[in-house]
């Protein structure tokens, strides 16, 4: 199985980099020039709760691409969407399917308009990790799942051949499913509440807690699956209870990626999520107001990021 991997970022570079390792698909990463020069120089590296790797990749920038793939897998921020198309566009033909881990969902209508229905399918990454200044893909704890499946809700012979490929993968935990859209959509309910709650109070999940946050969260917890329910998709009990119980734990270190960027000064998909629950919350007739009010509050933070007047 021939692997292309969109960057090599703190996604793209961890499961790139473990299926590498693993030696179980032919990987190659399209990166930009600078990157390519650190990987060609340093090979990629990762740390891990898992173990360490460091290794020899495979690399290329966009003027080299050429059909060929028979999976692209799309790691990418979904502010960078239309750049990573357009990236992506020389190597896709029709063996290729469209694998995208990018947190949300409004992404897979606009690569479905990109490249059409049959080559995009689901998937979710459930993973805490980082890419340092020096190049180093860092995992911050045990998550390492990656799910995908046909939007449909079939198993495929192209999403079987693909958790093949990353079954012998140290630190990870790959599967196909058949109901890949209510997996999204339960992620979108999870990170959905944690990145509302961390966005408004700039804190992690045990800081909010600790602060007496836990019943402002539950009540996000239950109004974002009623988004989900109103959608078609609604969660298991069993689902909620694993939820209610992280947003109730006072020594939880769990931050999202959005914190992570606002922390550090850099862009947010905070249209690409909140934007998109608050829309779907009007819709379904969910009290929207924490929706609304971390929303602005992300775009007020942009506003001051674009201005130069962060400190």
């Amino acid at each position: 199985m021939r692997i292309l991997v969109l960057g090599a970022g703190a996604l793209g570079g961890y499961f790139g980099g473990r299926l590498v390792e693993a030696a179980s698909a032919e990987v190659t990463f399209l990166v930009r020039p600078a990157r390519r020069t650190t990987l060609a120089r340093d090979g990629l590296r990762i740390e891990s709760p898992f173990g360490a790797w460091r290794g020899p990749v495979t690399a290329l920038t966009t003027d080299e691409l050429r059909p060929g793939w028979d999976v692209v897998l799309l790691s990418c921020k979904a502010y960078d969407l239309e750049d990573a198309i357009a990236a992506i566009r020389p190597g896709v033909d029709g063996r290729t399917a469209i694998l995208p881990v990018l947190n949300g969902l409004s992404h897979l209508d606009r690569l479905v308009d990109a490249f059409g229905p049959d080559r995009v399918l689901g998937g979710l990454a459930k993973i805490q990790a980082t890419l340092a200044a020096d190049g180093l893909v860092r995992q911050l704890n045990d998550w390492r799942w990656i799910t995908f499946g046909e939007r449909e809700g079939r198993l495929s012979d192209r999403v079987r051949a693909i958790e093949a490929a990353f079954a012998p993968c140290k630190g990870v935990a790959a599967r196909a499913v058949p109901d890949v859209m209510a997996r999204m959509w339960e992620k979108l309910v999870h990170l959905g509440t944690s990145a509302i709650g961390t966005v408004l109070m700039r804190a992690q999940v045990g800081e909010i807690v600790r602060a007496g946050g836990t019943p402002f969260l539950h009540r996000l917890l239950e109004r974002n699956a009623a988004i989900a329910a109103a959608n078609g998709f609604p969660v298991t009990e069993a689902f909620l209870a694993e939820y209610r119980a992280l947003f109730a734990d006072p020594a939880s270190a769990y931050g999202t990626s959005m914190l992570r960027d606002i922390e550090a000064g850099g862009r947010t998909e905070a249209d690409h999520i909140l934007g998109f629950l608050l829309e779907a919350a009007r819709r379904a007739g969910v009290p929207e107001e924490a929706h609304e009010a971390a929303l602005i509050h992300a775009r007020a933070y942009d506003q001051r990021r674009t201005t130069g007047r962060l400190r």
